[in-house]
């Protein structure tokens, strides 16, 4: 499973002209699910998203998580995170897992964001989407859970 994080201080995504998730100060976070990805890579995805000090305390330094900071949470799917770019022009998605799959596993992610009483808003899974953000810093990580 990878995740893209970026601090914003907002964000929303659009689905054919319809606001279907909107945050202010907080994160928003691509997440692309792998075929052999399974509920424990979720958990420890969870647990690092929660916990990752990305938000600057009163010294300007990155000491603060989403839980302390109580910050909002906008999760979209993004399957093309497993494209492979490595040969030829066109990229291969042969790593990203079916359908069907992958949204049972974004979903238990979402549910497991939930449990921690944060703003958690979320794209449409398989719809084409507009995201819009404001990058706050700008701030971006990579997280993968198999590393």
């Amino acid at each position: 499973m990878k995740v893209v994080i970026q601090r914003v201080t907002e964000a929303q995504v659009d689905v054919a002209e319809e606001t279907v998730g909107q945050i202010g100060e907080g994160m928003l976070i691509f997440v692309g699910i792998g075929k052999e990805d399974t509920t424990q890579e979720a958990d420890i995805l969870i647990r690092k998203i929660i916990g990752l000090r990305i938000f600057e305390d009163d010294k300007g330094k990155m000491n603060l998580s989403a839980l302390e900071q109580r910050a909002e949470i906008l999760i979209v799917s993004q399957f093309t995170l497993y494209g492979d770019c490595d040969k030829g022009r066109r990229p291969s998605f042969d790593k990203a897992a079916e359908p069907e799959i992958a949204e049972e596993l974004y979903n238990y992610l979402v549910e497991g964001l939930r449990k921690y009483d944060l703003k958690i808003e979320t794209g449409r899974f398989r719809a084409m989407m507009e995201v819009s953000l404001v990058n706050d810093g700008p701030v971006t990580f990579i997280l993968e859970s198999n590393k």
